[in-house]
């Protein structure tokens, strides 16, 4: 059995900071959110489905595309489908599977939400950081998440 390397000091310090700082960032944007009366969890079912072609898209690849398991997309799925947001669809090329459309309600409110929260992410992450800044992050994330174990959500 090997030895746990622990955390020194400036790598506790580090990592906690990423921690703190994503926790407080995703907060901040969710609570912008709530005043276009969407949640987090709302926006991040929406935003893939709005940009995809037809509004429409597996509910595999979107859970993938999410990074959410099967249960916890279904469950957002049917509160969405309550608030007429989206419709769950049969996969035509695949009985098991099914789609999930976006509707007009649904692409009109991340319409309205999508301005404020890009605003909140300007003003709260990219403006806390200088271009070089950006492209370095931008270089270190795609590093780390290169070499992650890939997920099947």
């Amino acid at each position: 059995m090997t030895q746990t390397r622990w955390l020194d000091a400036r790598e506790s310090h580090l990592w906690q900071t990423y921690r703190d700082a994503y926790r407080e960032l995703t907060a901040t944007l969710e609570a912008r959110l709530v005043d276009s009366g969407l949640s987090g969890a709302d926006y991040a079912l929406l935003h893939p489905l709005s940009s995809s072609e037809a509004g429409i898209l597996r509910t595999r690849d979107l859970g993938r595309s999410i990074g959410w398991e099967r249960s916890r997309l279904s469950h957002q799925v049917s509160r969405m489908e309550k608030r007429g947001l989206v419709i769950r669809e049969e996969c035509e090329s695949d009985a098991r599977g099914s789609m999930v459309r976006i509707t007009a309600a649904g692409r009109a409110a991340i319409e309205a939400a999508a301005p404020d929260h890009v605003d909140a992410v300007r003003t709260h992450f990219f403006e806390k950081l200088t271009r070089e800044e950006q492209e370095q992050l931008t270089k270190m994330l795609d590093r780390v998440l290169a070499e992650l174990p890939k997920t099947d959500c």
